[in-house]
């Protein structure tokens, strides 16, 4: 069995075991298609006019996209969205593209490339910047968080975002409003926004909690005008497109992605190895936490889950590292995590949880002595490792993208209830 590391694989021999496969098998839209279910979102959108009569009578327009760690193919998407604004009278100098960072790291010029495409060359794009003295304060939400959004971002006449739908630990669902709010919104108001979930915890892949709430008050404040969304595949390959009204298309494509990402616990492991999915979804902890959060959910309380995560970029945020690598007294740590949110900070609490429950090892390109500062234990050599555990006759799950491989034991087709 081949497990996605980085851009590359690894192989397993698993002997005479036969682990679970716990996996999303939806497959995607034929490659000779994309371009033509993509066009035909734009053409016929969900609840509103098409994009080029969107654009109609509007002097500019501000395109928001996804940073790298995302599943979006957003170089297939941009051209498409850049036609359908010049048919509608915008020309391509009237328009930004701007990548809705969050507090993410700034992406590279070479980065920027491989995000538009072909679209690099048309049109300015720029990475957000989530500096308050480059932002501007728009009001409060119900529940007190300041909304401040990136400047240009509000003085453009015509707002369209464009992402990908997938379940998320934080506020339920990603895709949507969320590429304004938090996506490029000023450091404070994420903080605010993120500590939220002190509070509230959301079920994945449902909408229904008020850290979404939140986000769908920030966009009431300054509208996302057209959305084109898609539900991709580990390899950025589209399973369904949808596009148009921000509200109604979302709606339709988190139910499409329920479908596809929430799998039922039907029963829990002894064992479970598991790949975040290779890159981008491997490229750092940060990111690789929440595919450890999954896996997790499919093992059992004392149970062993390896998870398989290149982390070029070892942890992929600065306060992150910090706490990680210097607050001494784990336990005096994660108190302190409890009582007060701290923007990055936060993944060591989340990666706590799940080493006080598992027994948690990582096949990484982690330095070793950040490996066990972190409360992991590195794996070198997994045919061993696997081999040693097949031995004891033990139960076994494998899971090849567990980035996007959701237990759940909510049905499908139900709603998910918030606890507060």
């Amino acid at each position: 069995m081949r497990f996605a590391y980085g851009n590359d694989e690894l192989t397993v021999d698993w002997r005479q075991a036969r682990p679970d496969i716990i996996a999303y098998s939806s497959p995607p839209i034929d490659d000779v298609r994309i371009d033509e279910a993509l066009e035909a979102a734009l053409r016929e959108p969900i609840g509103c006019p098409p994009l080029s009569q969107v654009a109609r009578d509007r002097k500019d327009a501000v395109i928001l996209v996804s940073d790298l760690t995302r599943l979006c193919p957003t170089a297939r998407m941009l051209p498409l969205t850049l036609d359908a604004l010049n048919e509608g009278g915008i020309p391509d100098d009237r328009i930004r593209v701007v990548v809705a960072l969050g507090t993410h790291r700034s992406q590279t010029e070479r980065e920027l490339l491989r995000i538009a495409g072909d679209a690099f060359e048309r049109v300015r794009v720029l990475n957000h910047s989530s500096a308050p003295e480059d932002c501007r304060y728009i009001g409060t939400t119900t529940l007190g968080t300041r909304i401040e959004i990136n400047r240009a971002v509000l003085d453009a006449e015509l707002r369209i975002a464009i992402g990908n739908i997938e379940p998320h630990r934080l506020v339920g669902v990603s895709g949507g409003g969320k590429a304004l709010f938090p996506g490029v919104a000023s450091s404070r108001s994420i903080e605010a926004h993120h500590a939220l979930s002190r509070r509230f915890r959301c079920v994945p892949g449902f909408a229904e909690n008020p850290l979404h709430r939140d986000i769908e008050e920030a966009c009431a404040m300054a509208p996302i005008h057209f959305l084109f969304n898609v539900v991709a595949d580990h390899l950025r390959r589209p399973l369904g497109v949808f596009a148009g009204d921000p509200s109604e298309a979302h709606r339709e494509g988190v139910r499409f992605a329920r479908r596809q990402f929430l799998i039922p616990v039907r029963r829990r492991y002894d064992v479970v190895v598991a790949s975040a999915g290779g890159h981008p979804k491997d490229m750092q902890l940060y990111q690789a936490i929440k595919s450890l959060e999954n896996a997790a959910g499919f093992a059992e309380p004392g149970g062993d889950v390896l998870l398989i995560a290149r982390c070029e970029e070892i942890y992929g945020n600065g306060v992150f590292q910090t706490w990680a690598e210097t607050h001494v007294d784990r336990a005096r740590a994660i108190r302190e995590l409890d009582e007060r949110f701290v923007l990055g900070a936060h993944k060591l609490r989340l990666l706590h949880r799940v080493t006080q429950r598992h027994n948690v090892h990582l096949h990484s390109d982690i330095p070793e002595p950040l490996a066990v500062l972190l409360g992991v234990r590195p794996v070198y050599d997994i045919q061993s490792w696997i081999d040693e555990r097949l031995q004891s006759h033990r139960s076994i799950a494998a899971i090849p993208c567990a980035a996007l491989t959701f237990p759940s034991s909510i049905p499908n087709g139900a709603s998910a209830s918030n606890q507060v």
